[in-house]
């Protein structure tokens, strides 16, 4: 097999032009998947990083609230959520897994500038805001993201973030300073149902009474439990974009104790999640059948379910399934190339040499012997190609990795570091260098099966 191997490596060097022209075909074509794969990865860990600090890894919710509860939030509240948040943190199995485990309330409601007479629809978040924090130092991959802790940081009880779509259709651009918010000439109609009378006038009294009362105060109304509406003056401390302007229009964030006031008033406060961050995400497993078990056992009269980040967010999965389908399309494409190139190259040195190939089986040589030989040429052509594309791609990747280029993912307002994760993604390493040299040994095959099948008399007398 040695001697074999050195005569193929000694053919390939007697036409070197011929074979670095198909090594470096195939040299592109490998880095080309290499760093394509390193950067489909990167823009998937950096997704799964973002919804991770925004969601944690699991939700303990009500049941069917992922389902139903956005309509109607208070109806599927959970209760006892101290209870449970100290159960999990207590557990001797999911304890060293934990790094937060926090409450949240979603609720709906009207949040209105009623001095300027407008009001608009918003879906507001209840957070405990130090642990939200603390969610957001999450950084399992090394992304290094650029999110800032929360603008409710330090804030009073009554403090609110909002989005600047909503900032704009509330009319307070100017007052809360948010670049690229211009007022419209004319006045538009308030997008949300008009407060009655009585709520008007209610909100009224509660802001003349308010000290925190300026000009970027709003009033948000909201349906508490038994459907009685309940109002309560905000203080905006800032309008943040949230990068999809879906979601801009409608976001407001809050404390999670003015959140509960609005909804449970004086009534015992509920939460619609509850939130758990691992320390790493391959601990997911193991978390989800220790919770499974707690929710079977101790909890089990409680009506809960689990959710991970991936449910809760679907163009996580969307967003996997999309760079699956193009890598599959581009290795598929190098690889039809390079079938091809190397296909012509060992036709063409069978072609050369078929003197040679007549004289070696009139010698007593095998077919087998001169299938073996091209073959063992196409082989060693995939292994050096495998072997020099991951060099130059690592080093192509660590140019880039190195290079201070940041972007910004779809969907987001912050900045990741532009990185290309080759170096350590070992299956994507082997796979390709193995992919490579098999579509080598299989272009090789069809000239060296040829060769092999010629006839003595024919290959002697070949011209």
């Amino acid at each position: 097999m040695m001697r074999t191997l050195s005569l193929a490596l000694r053919n390939l060097l007697r036409n070197s032009r011929r074979s670095l022209t198909t090594l470096l075909a195939m040299i592109i074509g490998i880095c080309a998947i290499l760093l394509f794969g390193g950067y489909s990865r990167n823009v998937i860990l950096a997704m799964q990083t973002g919804y991770v600090q925004l969601n944690g890894h699991y939700q303990i919710q009500r049941k069917d609230y992922f389902l139903y509860g956005s309509g109607n939030p208070a109806a599927y509240g959970i209760s006892d959520y101290q209870h449970i948040i100290d159960l999990v943190k207590r557990d001797p199995v999911l304890a060293p897994m934990l790094t937060v485990v926090t409450p949240k309330l979603q609720l709906s409601g009207i949040a209105g500038n009623f001095a300027a007479g407008v009001s608009k629809t918003v879906i507001a978040s209840g957070i405990m805001v130090e642990e939200q924090n603390q969610m957001r130092t999450w950084d399992d991959y090394g992304s290094m993201n650029f999110r800032r802790p929360l603008a409710l940081t330090g804030t009073s009880a009554d403090a609110v973030i909002i989005g600047t779509g909503v900032a704009r259709m509330l009319q307070l651009c100017g007052t809360l300073k948010v670049p690229n918010c211009s007022q419209p000439s004319v006045k538009p109609p308030a997008e949300g149902p008009q407060a009655p009378d009585d709520i008007t006038a209610l909100s009224a009294l509660e802001q003349s009474h308010s000290q925190s009362s300026s000009a970027s105060t709003i009033e948000m109304l909201a349906a508490n439990t038994k459907g009685a509406p309940n109002v309560a003056s905000l203080n905006v401390v800032k309008a943040e974009n949230q990068g999809l302007k879906e979601f801009d229009d409608i976001f407001l964030m809050m404390h999670l104790p003015q959140a509960q006031r609005l909804i449970f008033g004086g009534s015992q406060p509920q939460v619609t999640a509850i939130q758990i961050q691992l320390q790493h995400t391959d601990q997911m497993p193991a978390a989800k059948a220790r919770l499974d078990s707690l929710l079977a056992s101790s909890l089990k009269d409680a009506s809960l379910e689990l959710q991970d980040f991936q449910t809760l967010s679907p163009i996580y999965g969307q967003t996997i399934q999309f760079f699956n389908s193009v890598f599959g399309f581009i290795a598929t494409l190098i690889g039809v190339i390079v079938l091809f190139t190397v296909g012509n190259t060992m036709s063409m040195a069978v072609v050369e040499r078929t003197v040679e190939i007549g004289t070696l089986r009139a010698m007593g040589q095998r077919r087998s012997g001169i299938r073996r030989l091209f073959v063992s040429e196409g082989m060693l052509l995939g292994v050096i190609g495998a072997f020099a594309g991951i060099l130059i791609a690592l080093l192509i990747a660590h140019l880039i990795n190195n290079s201070g280029f940041t972007w910004t993912p779809p969907g987001y307002v912050y900045a990741y570091p532009l990185k290309v994760r080759v170096w350590g993604d070992n299956v994507l390493i082997f796979c390709s260098a193995i992919g490579l040299t098999v579509v080598a040994i299989i272009s090789a095959w069809w000239p060296a099966n040829r060769a092999s099948k010629m006839m003595i008399v024919d290959a002697l007398r070949h011209v």
